[in-house]
């Protein structure tokens, strides 16, 4: 070898080097793309197993109300004259199809309306199950749509699912009543997060 091309002793060769320093760095960075996606996955994954279902769930079948234009008796039980009042309100009939679809009986304890008016939100608690049918003694024009009622208090087993109709009324006219902005029917529950449901249908006049 011509001494023009010996390499001294301990002399490092920067292009190799080089070379190496850059297949280090691009297996670093590999490296890191990788642990980055696992460590991703494994979030994605503690996150949707830490996540639990609501125990409950249900569909609005079918809404209609009726409204009422009351006016009371001129004469009281003994048939002496008394001051005639008149009222207006609106009864809303809501079926219902409730679930539930945890592991455990729910406890229904009460059925809320709720509908924002123009003065503000209002809310009605849906009436007994003998109520519901007294409804229909005091207004028989409303016997047709007598169905199946739904109790506030019923209890669902896990796995079962439940339909039937409740009532609420609202001290309103009907003009005020067709200038809401919305409307929701909230199911509460014992122990357990309470359920609000939409309808998605058209609000039917009866």
């Amino acid at each position: 070898m011509s001494l023009l091309h010996q390499e001294t002793p301990g002399t490092i060769d920067e292009a190799a080097l080089g070379e190496e320093l850059t297949k280090g760095s691009s297996h670093v960075v590999w490296a890191s793309i990788a642990a980055a996606v696992l460590v991703t996955i494994a979030i994605a994954i503690y996150v949707l197993a830490g996540e639990k279902k609501p125990p409950s769930t249900g569909d609005i079948l079918q809404v209609w109300v009726h409204p009422l234009h009351t006016i009371t008796s001129s004469e009281d039980a003994n048939g002496a004259p008394m001051a005639q009042q008149t009222y207006d309100h609106i009864l809303v009939f809501a079926r219902v199809s409730l679930h539930n679809q945890s592991n455990l009986p729910l406890f229904l304890h009460q059925i809320m309306t709720n509908a924002t008016l123009p003065d503000g939100p209002h809310t009605s608690y849906a009436a007994t199950l003998t109520d519901y049918d007294r409804v229909f003694i005091a207004y028989p024009e409303l016997a047709p749509l007598h169905g199946k009622g739904l109790p506030v208090d019923a209890t669902l087993n896990p796995g079962q699912t439940i339909e039937g109709t409740f009532v609420s009324s609202f001290r309103v006219t009907k003009q005020e009543w067709d200038a809401r902005k919305d409307m929701n029917f909230t199911f509460a529950f014992q122990y357990q997060p309470s359920l609000t449901l939409t309808p998605h249908s058209a609000i039917t006049e009866q």
